[in-house]
């Protein structure tokens, strides 16, 4: 769904927007997968991992900005966004999907995939069970020792709330929450992702996401996403958002189950969606740890009862 940036969004917004991009589809297990791609195919690239319940273009005004070095890809995982539902739902099938996406984005080489909050989780499991097709990985606030907060409030009945029509698509955009809610957003940002989160069905407009999914995650996704943290064997790290769901304690967690040698950073002022209310400091975070990679050599792994300086 096009729609125009707010009159007062600032031009790093509009110009990000207007960065060509291209929608592609694919099959995986049946499934028809939706992904919005940008910059030259044939270069090295990018994966971008929505969260639960969001969808690609959550991703977009950072995404895009990265363009002219990458081929950038941000993948509608299914049940979410423009890809098709399905009647089950894994973290595992959801990874063939990631690797999919970056084959049928014309991405040269192995890619670093980035991802959100259960988003996140598919990173890491992506990580894991493709160690060859991933370069790197590196996860945003994505709490692995505790309920992600989609699965948790789906068993509170808060999640998403009742299915509901909309007559409008204004009036849709109005009633745009996020999961866990926050106390700071960027409104021509919340603007831009809430009317690409609507479709059109009888009577009126529909928030695209399957709400199947969290009733099949009921028990809880941090128990099939922790096992695959001490299997990852790429370049891995963790951005934790200042006021998100990753706690000191909980990095301090991740960080020795990686080895020791993965860094954590945490994004200033920065809510559990970083991007929805400080982009530029996770686009500036994102763009500090690729180009040192690019010119660094990983740490090795410390055994078991190791030490590091944290």
């Amino acid at each position: 769904m096009d729609s125009p940036a707010l009159p007062d969004a600032p031009s790093w917004f509009t110009q990000a927007l207007a960065v060509p991009s291209e929608d592609i589809e694919f099959e995986v297990d049946g499934a028809r997968i939706h992904a919005v791609t940008w910059g030259r195919t044939g270069t090295r690239g990018l994966v971008f991992v929505h969260g639960g319940g969001a969808h690609a273009h959550w991703w977009t005004h950072v995404a895009a900005r990265f363009s002219d070095d990458f081929r950038v890809v941000a993948v509608d995982l299914s049940g979410h966004g423009d890809s098709a539902h399905r009647s089950e739902y894994s973290l595992e099938r959801w990874t063939e999907e990631v690797v999919a996406a970056a084959e049928a984005g014309g991405i040269s080489g192995p890619p670093v995939v980035i991802g959100h909050s259960m988003g996140g989780f598919v990173t890491i499991a992506t990580a894991a069970r493709h160690a060859e097709l991933v370069t790197g990985a590196i996860i945003c606030d994505s709490p692995v020792t505790e309920p992600d907060p989609e699965i948790g409030a789906f068993h509170l009945r808060e999640a998403f709330g009742r299915p509901r029509i909309y007559p409008t698509v204004d009036d849709a955009v109005t009633h745009f929450r996020t999961v866990p809610e926050q106390d700071h957003y960027l409104d021509y940002v919340v603007d831009f992702v809430a009317r690409h989160s609507l479709r059109a069905v009888d009577g009126g407009w529909q928030w695209k996401f399957d709400r199947q999914i969290f009733a099949q995650f009921g028990g809880g996704i941090r128990g099939v996403a922790l096992p695959y943290l001490s299997q990852v064997r790429c370049r891995l790290a963790l951005l934790r958002s200042e006021y998100g769901l990753v706690t000191a304690d909980i990095g301090r967690s991740m960080y020795d189950e990686l080895g020791r040698v993965t860094p954590v950073i945490e994004l200033p002022e920065a809510g559990h969606h970083a991007m929805l209310d400080q982009p530029l400091i996770l686009l500036t975070a994102l763009r500090t740890l690729l180009a040192d990679w690019d010119h660094s050599e990983p740490r090795p792994r410390e055994p078991p009862g190791g030490s590091s300086l944290h």
